[in-house]
């Protein structure tokens, strides 16, 4: 099968270096909007029998990104693709994977859903909210860590004395396995949900004191949860507090609040992009993860081990 890399609107530039790792030019297409906001998509070039990588976040804007992603699939499950994966760096809608209240949607399966009956064969995704969102999709999941990425950059840092937080205790597996990567120790925060986005921090478990301490999370949305965070450590007496956040989403007042924070630095990937005034944001690191997705794409259409590239 020839492998093929398509993109949606979603992020071309994460796209675009992507192609360029596996040495391939993105796919030609023709994507428009009619006036009353339907989605026009077109294909440009023969897909028959290949293997074909849709890359497309669900992100900003997610609603219209996932109908983008399900017309895409119907397309070249049309067109006599052989294989068609869903390669999601962000998968939209993760944190609405209960029902935690009654009467509520359980939206990240209904959001699998879609993708499968849309012809998907497997997705690709990283760092999802709850791990076993994999179990919402019936076809094959494989599901990447950006931890690697993250990891080399902690590391080149040079801190001493280090502890990992985990801004709740639902990350505290994630956590628990950077600070083992680091030889470091791990702190938890006991946080309380009042409201969606809305959350009050209660106390630390763990000593921070003196400490070079570095919150790891999934998402970073409206940045109450980190900012909040990394006020408490630097009361209770951390001697620099850094955040590590793989998903930027980065919405509302998100920013203001980092740029007002005890935070020095927050390590984030490119799965979302960012704004041009988000970028402007100094506190912010950007780490590439095109590397990351593009050898899991290489070894999926090589059929080899993805799991590996955490070992």
């Amino acid at each position: 099968m020839e492998l093929k890399v398509f993109a949606g609107s979603a992020n071309q530039e994460l796209a675009k270096e992507i192609a360029e790792y596996l040495g391939l030019r993105l796919g030609q297409q023709l994507m428009r909007r009619f006036s009353d906001g339907e989605i026009h998509y077109q294909i440009s070039e023969n897909v028959r029998g290949a293997d074909v990588f849709l890359l497309q976040p669900l992100c900003q804007e997610v609603n219209t990104h996932i109908m983008e992603l399900l017309i895409m699939a119907d397309a070249f499950k049309r067109s006599s693709a052989k294989r068609i994966t869903a390669a999601l760096p962000y998968y939209g809608y993760a944190r609405q994977d209960r029902k935690d209240k009654p009467r509520v949607p359980i939206s990240a399966k209904l959001v699998a859903d879609l993708i499968s009956a849309a012809g998907v064969h497997r997705v690709l995704t990283m760092d999802l909210h709850a791990p076993q969102i994999q179990g919402f999709f019936n076809v094959p999941v494989d599901h990447l860590f950006a931890a690697p990425v993250m990891l080399e950059y902690i590391e080149k840092m040079g801190l001493d004395n280090v502890t990992i937080v985990s801004p709740d205790i639902g990350g505290v597996e994630r956590a628990r396995a950077y600070a083992k990567r680091l030889n470091a120790n791990l702190a938890i925060v006991d946080k309380r949900r009042i409201a969606p986005n809305v959350a009050e921090v209660m106390h630390v478990i763990g000593d921070v004191r003196d400490r070079n301490t570095i919150i790891v999370d999934d998402i970073l949305d409206t940045a109450g949860t980190m900012t909040q965070t990394a006020d408490v450590l630097a009361k209770q007496g951390a001697a620099r507090v850094f955040a590590s956040c793989t998903h930027p989403v980065l919405s509302g007042p998100a920013i203001e609040r980092i740029e007002k924070s005890a935070v020095e630095k927050v390590i984030v990937t490119n799965s979302i992009p960012l704004t041009a005034e988000k970028q402007k944001c100094k506190k912010l690191v950007v780490l590439s993860v095109a590397a990351l997705l593009g050898e899991a794409i290489k070894r999926i259409h090589e059929e080899t081990s993805v799991t590996s590239l955490f070992v």
